[in-house]
């Protein structure tokens, strides 16, 4: 082996750079923990009146020498900006109040505001309304809870009167887990820079280091396997609640791997991974190329699946539209006794309600999502059987109630916001973007997947996510390296993007565990 070859050098020397570039971040990271920073400057504090006890007076025409109590006034023009690494939202601001910020202008009176925001940005201005905090009285400002994005920032012209110009301009307020604090530019809108110039340098000296070795490793070996990739083709099916997920993931990994061909045939979870276990019991072979996801575990299933916790995903009820339920929802005590045909209508829960009969809209017995409800919700099986095959003609007349059975969970979401009076049930995400239909709290616990994941809310309507396969994927397949993408950061963004929480982030937590 050639010890100081040219590949051997400069892999050397990028990894030592890597790693006293790490020590670097590291130090900084523990010498400075915050990345959500809102940061503001006084870009103009100018006298308009004769009359100031600070600088000079300028030159007016019109309304400024016209208008009364103008002759000590004075305009001042705020910049405030998201100058952190993150985006803040509406609930990172930590102010008991209504508004997010206060400005306080010492020993002056705020006689009128304006906002303005870049030209480039649309959705700012929508939060600038009394109700959601904007205003003044006195000295001081009151800015509302306003989302910024990283390098987003607005402006705000004061018109004042009294004190002096260059008097203490004060912004209060907090960050969750981070700071406001001010800034300073040679310029009113030149921004701070990204990257101090010791950490463009190291950056650039690793770019290039990277560079040249990839240069030298591209030279010896022109088709490099890309890592943790697998060729072939693999089918997925199982839960129609987690499909868009899956979906995305199989995008997302054939994007990476463009020799692996993943198809998505989700029919429900039961008849997944039914499908799994008959095609196991053929041929072990027969299923290597099959993965199945099931919402919960898969009950009474082969003792050969072996199953891998994927995500934790949250369910809710839905009424159509027309159901203006309280904010705490229904009680578990009322969603057993609709589900055991006990109340027929929904006046009978309500005065309030409208006098309309329940529809029950359930998912047949292959769904994963209908396993969960009965499991975590009801405690006991749907007792009323189905008298219906369109949800609209009851086919049995003395049934109490009527329910129908559909395959998948777009087609109950979608006939539940057609029919009034019509419950039943979804994955949250899809629910949510869906029109026509509300979702449903349970005990006065709304469906949240951020509060279950900070343990706000004990909600109960919420199930594992399992990827089975028949016997362990064999290594070196194309199902074996998918279940192992499935734990990647990459992964783990797509999960979370669908609204789910990705088991791999919440071991510490244990929210996974115990399903």
């Amino acid at each position: 082996m050639q010890w100081f070859s040219a590949e051997n050098v400069v892999a050397v020397g990028t990894a030592f750079l890597g790693i006293v570039a790490s020590g670097i971040m590291v130090w900084y990271e523990r010498r400075v923990p915050r990345r959500k920073r809102v940061g503001y400057r006084v870009q103009m504090d100018n006298p308009i009146g004769d009359d100031v006890r600070l600088g000079r007076a300028n030159v007016r025409l019109g309304l400024f020498d016209e208008t009364p109590e103008m002759s000590d006034a004075t305009l001042v023009l705020l910049r405030i900006e998201n100058d952190g690494s993150q985006g803040i939202d509406r609930d990172d601001y930590t102010s008991p109040e209504v508004h997010g910020l206060t400005v306080v202008f010492t020993d002056r009176t705020i006689r009128g505001v304006s906002v303005t925001q870049p030209s480039d940005t649309d959705h700012l201005m929508d939060h600038f309304t009394p109700s959601r905090g904007f205003g003044y009285d006195g000295n001081t400002l009151r800015i509302p809870r306003v989302p910024l994005n990283h390098g987003d920032h607005f402006k705000l012209l004061v018109l004042l009167s009294g004190g002096d110009v260059g008097s203490p301009i004060r912004l209060i307020g907090g960050i969750r887990e981070g700071e406001v604090h001010p800034n300073r530019s040679a310029t009113p809108d030149e921004k701070p820079p990204l990257f101090s110039r010791a950490a463009r340098l190291i950056t650039i000296t690793l770019t290039l280091s990277v560079l040249a070795l990839a240069t030298i490793v591209v030279a010896r070996d022109d088709n490099p396997p890309p890592i943790g990739c697998e060729t072939g083709s693999l089918r997925v099916t199982g839960s129609t609640a987690f499909k868009p997920v899956v979906e995305e993931l199989a995008k997302q990994y054939e994007k990476k791997c463009p020799d692996a061909h993943i198809t998505v045939d989700a029919h429900g979870s039961s008849a997944g991974v039914n499908e799994l276990t008959a095609l196991g019991g053929e041929s072990k072979n027969g299923a290597r190329d099959l993965i199945a996801f099931s919402d919960g575990p898969a009950i009474g299933g082969s003792s050969a699946l072996v199953g891998q916790r994927v995500a934790l995903s949250v369910f809710t009820l839905v009424v159509n539209d027309d159901i203006q339920l309280p904010p705490t929802g229904l009680s578990l005590t009322d969603v057993r006794r609709i589900y055991r045909g006990e109340v027929t209508r929904w006046k009978q829960l309500d005065p309030s309600l409208p006098d309309l009969p329940i529809v029950l809209v359930s998912r047949n017995a292959d769904s994963g999502t209908r396993q969960i409800f009965q499991r975590r919700v009801l405690v006991s099986w749907e007792r009323v059987a189905s008298t219906s095959l369109d949800c609209v003609h009851k086919d049995d007349a003395s049934a109490p109630v009527m329910r129908c059975e559909l395959d998948a969970t777009e087609d109950v979401l979608s006939k539940v916001a057609q029919l009034p009076g019509a419950i039943g049930y979804s994955e949250l995400t899809l629910a949510s973007g869906h029109r026509g239909l509300r979702t449903v709290p349970l005990d006065g616990a709304a469906p949240s997947v951020e509060d279950i994941e900070y343990g706000r809310s004990d909600y109960p309507y919420r199930g594992v996510e399992y990827a089975y396969t028949y016997g362990r994927a064999p290594a070196g397949s194309l199902a074996s390296a998918f279940l192992a993408y499935l734990g990647e950061g990459v992964s783990e963004n797509v999960i979370r993007a669908g609204g789910h929480l990705p088991c791999s982030a919440t071991v510490a937590s244990g929210l996974c565990a115990g399903d």
